[in-house]
C-alpha cells in the first residue's frame, strides 16, 4: 500500500477515472452491437450518427486510439451502406 498521501488520492482518482472510462467504453460497445444488429437501413441511419459520435467522444477522452476509431466508424458506414 501507498505510504504518502499524493499516492492515496492518485489511487482512488485513478480508481473513479478507470470506471468511468470503463462505462463509456462499454456503452459505446453496446451500441455498436445494437447498430449491427440492425437488419433496416432506416433504423440503422439513426443509430449510425449517435454511434459515431461516442467513438469520437471515446479518442477525444483517450479512451482509445484514433486509428482504431477511424477503422470502427469506417466498418460502421460499410455496413449500413450494405444494408436494403
Amino acid at each position: 500500500m501507498a505510504n504518502h498521501k499524493s499516492s492515496i488520492k492518485r489511487i482512488r482518482s485513478d480508481e473513479a477515472k478507470k470506471l468511468r472510462n470503463k462505462y463509456q467504453h462499454k456503452s459505446t460497445r453496446t451500441l455498436i452491437k445494437k447498430f449491427q444488429q440492425e437488419t433496416k437501413k432506416a433504423a440503422a441511419k439513426k443509430l449510425l450518427p449517435k454511434a459515431v459520435s461516442m467513438v469520437d467522444k471515446l479518442v477525444k477522452n483517450n479512451i482509445i486510439h484514433k486509428n482504431k476509431a477511424s477503422h470502427l466508424v469506417s466498418q460502421l458506414v460499410k455496413q449500413a451502406n450494405a444494408l436494403k
